[in-house]
């Protein structure tokens, strides 16, 4: 390719991306979900959480199943003081407790919290880490999701992380990224790492 044909090319992509934006005026809470086996949805809403901080915004961090682990996100986002709501709502993953009942019950503590969140106008941001895997389980139903996110305020974002998405969400959702897994260090029986599984 020449350097004018480069050119060219460059021309036309600038000038469909700015009809786009220019044509993108609208504002809206978007309903995010990050799925998939993947590694990274946890991480990715994270990262969307620490760019609303930097936007003023307050965020709230509501995790489920998880619960049990200390992470160095929790640590970091805690510092900025009633900025960050962080709640590890769980006793840990589903394999560890081994007990249905419990684990429903701690679900649906959280979702009782949720839905006060999800009504309070102050957030711009409320994160659900692992709901996906709270509703796969049964723990909350997706009727309870939808209903719940409906009552939100028409200008907060909503991120829901966990792997087996169901269809009823992934079609409500404004924005899905489904994290693939190709290579993992798991499987070569590497243990978690600092910053970066935790």
């Amino acid at each position: 390719m020449t350097e004018e044909d480069h050119k060219a090319r460059m021309q036309r992509l600038k000038a469909s991306v700015d009809r786009r934006i220019e044509a993108a005026q609208g504002e809206k809470g978007l309903l995010i979900v990050y799925t998939g086996a993947g590694k990274g949805k946890t991480t990715a809403a994270l990262g969307m959480a620490m760019r609303g901080v930097g936007h003023g915004m307050k965020i709230a961090v509501v995790q489920f199943i998880k619960g049990a682990i200390d992470t160095a996100e929790e640590r970091v986002l805690k510092e900025f003081g009633e900025q960050v709501t962080f709640l590890r709502m769980g006793e840990g993953y589903t394999w560890e407790t081994q007990d249905r009942e419990r684990d429903k019950q701690f679900v649906q503590e959280a979702w009782n919290v949720v839905i006060t969140l999800l009504k309070d106008s102050q957030y711009g941001m409320i994160i659900l880490d692992e709901l996906n895997i709270a509703i796969h389980h049964e723990y909350v139903t997706i009727q309870q999701v939808l209903d719940g996110l409906n009552q939100r305020p028409p200008m907060m974002h909503v991120v829901i992380t966990g792997r087996g998405a169901k269809q009823e969400l992934l079609e409500a959702a404004d924005l899905v990224s489904e994290m693939k897994m190709i290579k993992h260090p798991f499987r070569k029986g590497i243990k978690a790492q600092k910053g970066i599984e935790f």
